[in-house]
């Protein structure tokens, strides 16, 4: 999966093998508890505890904000000293942070509990598990990534029946209590083993000088690649969140609703198996922009037609599009800029996106009320999109060739 030739990658194959294979399963443990078991136990939290549904997503936002924030110095550090000791601490972090929110006896101390997940969140999922990827693979780098996101997608598949299980059996503060220990007995050893290994200079992109950091920041291209990935981000993330109540307003069931969303979670997975053959016929360009104006599309396309096999099709294609756009923002530096300082600007560059996808959700419910249903909403969030695709488009410095 990398090549001699490149200087930069310091690892031999069994410890490549090693590294991605400890990754997977971080991933796929800490998305899996820290992210995706939320949706499926915020009924239960709000039914127990008596506080709303708006207030209990509220703090799972923060959260999400935090993770943002923390993504920009965690990004400096991982250029300096690597993935393994920053992802560590990330994950001892997240044991007393779920803790906190499973023993919560006021909404303080909830919020106050997802304020410490946010801040592990920022040091353990995707963006230092590419950062990591990406120096250590070199110039097989991008399918790392692809096995990296295809293993992370099968996090919702595995926690959320999980989270639901227990939940049923217990009650939503055992279950949390459970995730604790399973994350701590898997990320925490899983990134102090498996992230092992010399974190060496990486190679300098010909004709880039030691100044390309800052110029990259200040730079028009940089700039328009944030907005368009993060306007892109915030249209995928109404989409998703808000799904299932579009399709109950087109007649769905609710369980018909939750399958349609599952098999649009589905299509991520697949969309992440055609990204090399796409890349390998596209240029960085069109690839960034056909990928997010296809998802405005089909976002439109949601709010357009009322039948539904064409609904069921379209969220399935949604899905798709979606799998390709996560390889699209782990690719976006590399192709650009370069390995070099991929940390830094990579965190720069998510910190805006993590808060248009934390925006998304609560935004697709206030669009639907203020242009009376969702359709209108999704309607609404296809054009942005579109918008986005176009921004996409001035995303290339003059010095990047055109693969």
């Amino acid at each position: 999966m990398t090549t001699v030739e490149d200087p930069s990658v310091a690892l031999a194959p069994s410890g490549l093998r090693r590294v991605l294979a400890a990754l997977c399963l971080t991933e796929i443990t800490s998305w899996g508890i820290l992210y995706y078991a939320f949706p499926v136990l915020s009924v239960s939290i709000s039914r127990d505890t008596g506080w709303s549904i708006t207030v209990i997503v509220a703090a799972f936002s923060v959260s999400q904000l935090i993770a943002a924030a923390v993504g920009i110095p965690v990004g400096r550090v991982l250029d300096r000293h690597g993935p393994r000791w920053v992802m560590t601490t990330g994950s001892v972090l997240a044991v007393p942070a779920v803790v906190a929110i499973a023993t919560a006896p006021t909404i303080p101390v909830f919020f106050a509990g997802w304020v410490l997940a946010g801040v592990a969140m920022g040091a353990v999922l995707y963006p230092p598990a590419f950062a990591a990827l990406t120096r250590w693979y070199g110039d097989g780098h991008v399918k790392a990534l692809m096995i990296l996101t295809l293993a992370a997608g099968l996090a919702s598949t595995i926690f959320a029946p999980i989270s639901a299980v227990l939940d049923d059996r217990f009650d939503w503060r055992t279950t949390y209590l459970v995730l604790a220990l399973i994350l701590a007995a898997v990320t925490i050893p899983g990134h102090i083993w498996g992230l092992r290994g010399p974190w060496l200079e990486p190679v300098r992109l010909a004709g880039a000088h030691p100044g390309i950091f800052r110029n990259a920041v200040r730079s028009p291209a940089f700039l328009a690649l944030t907005i368009a990935l993060a306007v892109g981000a915030f249209a995928a993330s109404a989409g998703v969140f808000n799904l299932v109540l579009l399709l109950i307003e087109r007649g769905f069931s609710p369980g018909l609703a939750a399958l349609t969303l599952g098999l649009g979670g589905a299509g991520q997975v697949v969309g992440r198996l055609f990204y090399l053959p796409f890349a390998a016929r596209t240029t960085v360009r069109m690839r960034t922009v056909s990928v997010i104006a296809v998802a405005g599309l089909s976002t439109a396309g949601l709010g357009l037609t009322g039948v539904a096999t064409v609904l069921i099709g379209l969220a399935i294609g949604a899905g798709l599009v979606r799998g390709i756009f996560t390889l699209i923002q782990a690719t976006a530096i590399t192709d650009r800029w370069g390995r070099e300082h991929y940390g830094r600007l990579s965190g720069i560059m998510s910190a805006p996106i993590v808060i248009a996808m934390a925006l998304g959700p609560w935004a697709g419910s206030v669009l639907s009320m203020w242009s009376g249903s969702y359709a209108h909403a999704y309607l609404i969030l296809g054009a942005v999109a579109v918008v986005a695709a176009a921004i996409g488009a001035a995303s290339i410095p003059a010095a990047v060739s055109p693969k």
